[in-house]
């Protein structure tokens, strides 16, 4: 799944990326994989790129992005067509955590 965001990063206009990769382990496990990207650049995030629910990865998200001068437009928001819908679901359910106060 990719989700696109128009946005600046210590006053500058960009577009950020963000690509989450789910790996469904078993009916009862998943592990996520999240890249943050500005422009075509991957930065590095805090943390493993590895976790067990997308509420963490998009948690961490949210952390660097405060920590980095990194602000999203959430109205920008575009998402790729290609994509799993439960992933969607679960998109849709934890994206409050991106935009935390």
């Amino acid at each position: 799944m990719v989700v696109q965001y128009q946005g600046e990063q210590y006053g500058k206009s960009t577009t950020f990326t963000i690509r989450i990769i789910g790996n469904n382990l078993s009916k009862s496990s998943s592990n996520y994989q999240i890249d943050l990207l500005v422009g075509d650049k991957q930065l590095p995030t805090f943390t493993t790129s590895i976790h067990q629910s997308l509420s963490n990865c998009l948690k961490e998200i949210y952390l660097f992005r405060k920590h980095n001068g990194i602000k999203f437009n959430e109205s920008s928001e575009k998402i790729a067509p290609k994509l799993v819908p439960y992933d969607l679901v679960l998109f849709n359910y934890n994206k409050y955590a991106l935009f935390m106060a």
